[in-house]
């Protein structure tokens, strides 16, 4: 590779921390040095002109393949993305001067503090942009309001080559796990990814020492991961209410939410207790109450049942202190409650199968909560969970259905995007679905679809297609749900309601 390339990108990475403040003013030639030891390189020229269109993700991939030329890195899109991290960290500022900043902000207003974070997490490539903007999104009106859909194609695929080497590797447990607070600055190896250009924002939540970050991966606006400072297993309690609440007191813009503490209706990451909270509104936090109970000794609260394909109650109150007594009564009451007409059952053979996944607002003045019952009891007939989307569904969603989903917002796997395409094409040319392995899972449920639509063609299809991909969505949430949309499920959710 010509080297004037490489200087090219050099100076043009330079301009980039400059106009994006990582860098003053000062920091120029200190950086292209520290650059230049990045690269094994021992010379310097400046360019005649730097290119001002370039974008980031231009400038890295020029830094990326002369690496790979040199053969300082493999050709990979593992090691790439290790490398071009190192690269971004030469531009990034220190941990406490991160810190400081949003200290400064934050005594302005919340939300200033808030946005200086997330366009640094962005600026620094934490978050990928050029990588989040592939998701393919759109939504699907229902009768529950509108649902977010989203194919999640932001977290690259390892490549064979990659896969082979992580299992080769030592086994390492530093990092404990991906949300560990020790992953700030890590260099990263094949198995774990880099985060030296990552930055954490230490927060006091119920008197104990969490943080926040943002996550890489964005699936809504300001997606942001608040964890406890400490590797601690999921648990929802009522401090998880009481964490929530504070947070949402010290960030009144943002929402927050908990998965739940138990597999098949937990989250992914159960080892470490977190949340998710984000400058969004979900389709959930949209839906009205259909149901205003009075529970007893907490007269002065709001209490009533969301209308949404899962079973939500819904409290609010001006009074922090006493929506967080309501709260732990519910939790407590829900985590003990059986009801065999509705095959809900609190444990089963000392296994406990009840919980919440909490999510928590403000409004005006006051404080909001939403609790989802969840119960993760398997039969023979539903192995994966009888309160999880049944095996017809899997073909589009079998994983668990962690807080975002059960807020609207569908994460699809990656592999969606081409299956869809591909099935589309069958679908409009009359092919056998079933000789195709990569959609075959799919042909009861196209078969379906061409007896509904009188006419599918090349204009209709993937329109067609994302409307019933939400409607399957939306069939997903009602079989997460522990009391059906319907007279009797309501009845007995009542019937719970009236316990408390």
């Amino acid at each position: 590779m010509d080297k004037r390339r490489v200087f090219l990108a050099i100076r043009n990475l330079v301009d980039y921390g400059l106009m994006n403040g990582l860098l003053q003013k000062e920091d120029e030639v200190y950086t292209i040095n520290q650059l230049l030891e990045v690269l094994q390189m021992d010379e310097y020229r400046e360019p005649e002109a730097s290119k001002d269109d370039m974008e980031l993700e231009e400038i890295l991939g020029i830094l990326l393949d002369y690496a790979v030329e040199q053969k300082l890195i493999e050709d990979s899109i593992v090691h790439k993305d290790l490398f071009d991290t190192k690269l971004m960290n030469v531009l990034m500022p220190k941990p406490s001067e991160v810190i400081h900043n949003f200290k400064e902000r934050y005594k302005k207003s919340p939300k200033e503090a808030t946005d200086y974070y997330y366009k640094l997490s962005k600026d620094s490539d934490y978050i990928r942009r050029y990588r989040v903007k592939k998701d393919e999104k759109w939504v699907v009106d229902t009768a529950y309001g509108p649902l977010d859909i989203t194919i999640n194609l932001s977290k690259p695929e390892k490549d064979p080559k990659a896969i082979a080497a992580a299992k080769l590797m030592k086994q390492s447990s530093y990092p404990l796990c991906l949300l560990c607070a020790e992953n700030e600055g890590y260099a990263g190896r094949a198995n774990h990814p880099a985060r030296q250009n990552h930055r954490i924002m230490p927060l006091t939540l119920g008197g104990e020492d969490w943080c926040m970050q943002y996550s890489p991966y964005v699936y809504y606006n300001e997606h942001c991961i608040i964890f406890d400072r400490h590797h601690v297993p999921m648990a929802i309690t009522r401090e998880t209410f009481e964490k929530e609440l504070e947070f949402i007191e010290q960030f009144p813009h943002y929402m927050v939410g908990s998965n739940a503490d138990l597999p098949i209706v937990g989250g992914s990451i159960l080892t470490h207790n977190h949340f998710q909270g984000g400058n969004y509104e979900f389709a959930m936090a949209k839906a009205k109450v259909f149901g205003q109970v009075v529970i007893s000794g907490f007269e002065d609260c709001k209490a009533g049942m969301v209308e949404w394909p899962m079973s939500v109650i819904r409290i609010s109150s001006e009074n922090k202190d006493r929506l967080l007594e309501l709260a732990d009564h519910i939790l407590k009451s829900w985590r003990a409650y059986s009801d065999e007409e509705a095959f809900i059952f609190a444990e089963t053979n000392g296994e406990p199968h009840n919980t919440i996944t909490p999510i928590a607002r403000k409004r005006g003045d006051e404080f909001e909560l939403d609790l989802v019952l969840r119960n993760n009891i398997t039969t023979k007939e539903h192995p994966f969970g009888v309160y999880h989307p049944h095996e017809e569904l899997h073909h589009i969603k079998k994983e668990n259905i962690g807080l975002i989903e059960v807020m609207g917002l569908a994460i699809l796997p990656s592999r969606l995007k081409e299956e869809l395409r591909i099935l589309g094409e069958y679908m409009v040319e009359g092919k056998d679905i079933t000789e195709n392995k990569t959609i075959e899972k799919h042909a009861a449920w196209a078969n379906e679809l061409m007896k509904k639509y009188d006419s599918i063609s090349k204009d209709n299809v993937k329109e067609i297609l994302q409307k019933e991909v939400g409607i399957v969505f939306l069939k997903v949430l009602e079989h997460a749900g522990v009391y059906k949309q319907d007279a009797f499920g309501r009845e007995h959710f009542m019937k719970f309601m009236n316990s408390l």
